[in-house]
């Protein structure tokens, strides 16, 4: 089995679910969209596995798209940009994250980013509505060292190099060239934590929108995956999408939550995986995933 690198420990990175959801792509893919990419873990292993003759990596923060370039196109100076940043702080103090996120949040640098995701508690990272970053550090560890940080980058890099374009923008623009034969997979915010009182993202997107955009993707013949609605010990988050659609809906178990961890709680979390026609039958049973593998490529 194999452990494949990842620079970005993004919470609700679909890194672990990312086997499963494998096992429904089509078997020939000829351009695999991924227009809500985080730290692009579907597109990782779609690629290691060579899913896809090409990529598309995109996003509406134009920040996290930069970042992900800079590793793919220029590793060396990404990842010793990182160990200057990690370096610069000590352990015990918690001024020195919130001068790297003011300069983030003023210039943006795309290594400020990186620092920032791995030194904020659990990961959890947290957006204001104008790109600001707003969550606070955690003060027990410093985030992933410089060498393994290293290591995961030129990883990436060598997956990812001269076959993956990069684009900023709303997602049904960046995926707007997907034709049949190509794949888009969709991870957009949940419907429970960008739309009320718990807004984690820059930017929302209401389930209304969502479903023009499917509907329009449908319309092109272009095959999908979303991760959309879940629930955790009992709570869901988003009502499930509309059977007008005509998508199989498939409930992936994704394991302990880290947002109820954060709370003091040890709860499961359900995610939906939605699909276009092609896997057989709707399944209602709830898949788990395989054993974590081993074995680093770089």
């Amino acid at each position: 089995m194999t452990r494949l690198p990842h620079p970005i420990p993004y919470q609700g990175s679909k890194r672990k679910l990312a086997p499963m959801i494998d096992t429904y792509l089509p078997k020939s893919i000829g351009t695999f969209y991924e227009p809500f990419c985080g730290s692009a873990a579907m597109t990782i292993h779609a690629a290691h596995y060579q899913r896809a003759e090409r990529f598309i990596v995109a996003d509406s923060l134009k920040p996290m798209v930069l970042l992900l370039q800079s590793i793919v196109e220029e590793p060396d100076r990404t990842a010793a940009r990182y160990g200057e940043i990690w370096h610069g702080q000590h352990e015990g103090e918690t001024g020195y994250f919130n001068e790297v996120r003011n300069r983030y949040n003023t210039g943006h640098d795309p290594v400020d980013l990186l620092y920032l995701i791995c030194r904020c508690v659990k990961n959890a990272v947290r957006f204001s509505q104008d790109g600001r970053f707003t969550q606070s550090v955690d003060k027990r560890r410093l985030g992933m060292r410089p060498e393994k940080m290293r290591l995961a980058v030129m990883g990436v890099s060598r997956i990812l190099r001269g076959r993956t374009r990069f684009r900023i923008g709303d997602w049904k623009e960046t995926a707007a060239d997907a034709k049949p034969g190509d794949f888009v997979y969709l991870d957009p915010p949940y419907l429970g934590t960008s739309v009320g009182r718990d807004k984690r993202y820059h930017r929302q997107l209401t389930q209304d929108e969502l479903c023009e955009g499917l509907e329009e993707l449908r319309a092109r013949g272009v095959s999908f995956a979303l991760s959309y609605d879940g629930m955790t010990g009992g709570r869901e988050y988003g009502s499930p999408l509309p059977a007008s659609l005509g998508l199989t809906r498939l409930l992936l178990h994704a394991g302990i939550s880290s947002q109820s961890t954060l709370s003091g709680r040890k709860e499961e979390t359900i995610e939906s995986l939605y699909m276009t026609p092609g896997v057989s039958g709707p399944v209602t049973e709830i898949i788990r995933p395989q054993p974590a593998q081993t074995n680093l490529v770089l």
